[in-house]
């Protein structure tokens, strides 16, 4: 019998005053606290034993080190005994927005008119290349694990990531093999959750199961 199709768990970070207001990269904004409660409630309905996010479950998680993404792992997790094996990284950091860090997008049209992330980058921050590169880095990673629990029966079936919103577009776009522009046309909420996995249980036939599951959409 086949094991269980492996699954990547994609979670964007709860609110924080510029996931309301401005482009927020490397900037260390912490949850509103409508955020954190917004994470709590999700936690107890998400995260558990039975639950879709079962820490037996669970191989290993990607956090970026960003306080706002690293404090919503530690919110998911804080009612268990225990929290998961993680690896918290700066490959799931937010596209770096270099000159344009806290603006909102109208201020930036002012300085570059025409301006759009997905083709033009960010002048002094991560270029359209860059950021491809470093999500595909880590989608061959998380593969790997869905390859040796898939081909060889090492490890268990689900890998979480817990990051924002830009990089998750551009994560959910390049797992399916399209360029990192389809994430415009993604709405990833804060504290939504995103699910990834596979059809007909084919590692060559990466697929989007979900989207904004438990958010609160406006």
């Amino acid at each position: 019998m086949a094991p269980p199709t492996p699954r990547v768990f994609l979670i964007r970070h709860g609110e924080t005053e510029w996931s309301l207001n401005g482009s927020t990269g490397r900037s260390d904004i912490p949850l509103t606290a409508r955020g954190e409660q917004q994470i709590k409630e999700k936690a107890q309905i998400l995260v558990g034993g039975g639950c879709p996010i079962d820490p037996k479950n669970l191989c290993t998680a990607f956090v970026s080190p960003r306080i706002r993404a690293h404090r919503t792992f530690h919110l998911l997790f804080e009612h268990l005994p225990k929290f998961p094996a993680h690896i918290i990284t700066e490959e799931a950091r937010e596209w770096d927005y270099g000159d344009y860090e806290g603006l909102l997008k109208e201020e930036i049209l002012a300085k570059q008119p025409g301006w759009d992330i997905w083709k033009d980058g960010c002048p002094g921050g991560e270029s359209v290349q860059g950021m491809r590169s470093r999500v595909d880095g880590l989608i061959v990673k998380v593969r790997e694990f869905h390859r040796q629990y898939h081909e060889e029966g090492k490890g268990t079936r689900d890998i979480l990531i817990v990051a924002h919103g830009h990089f998750n577009r551009v994560f959910i776009s390049r797992w399916i093999n399209f360029d990192l522009a389809l994430g415009t046309h993604l709405n990833v909420e804060p504290g939504g959750v995103s699910i990834l996995s596979y059809n007909h249980g084919s590692l060559d036939e990466p697929a989007l199961n979900a989207l904004n599951l438990y958010a609160d959409l406006k």
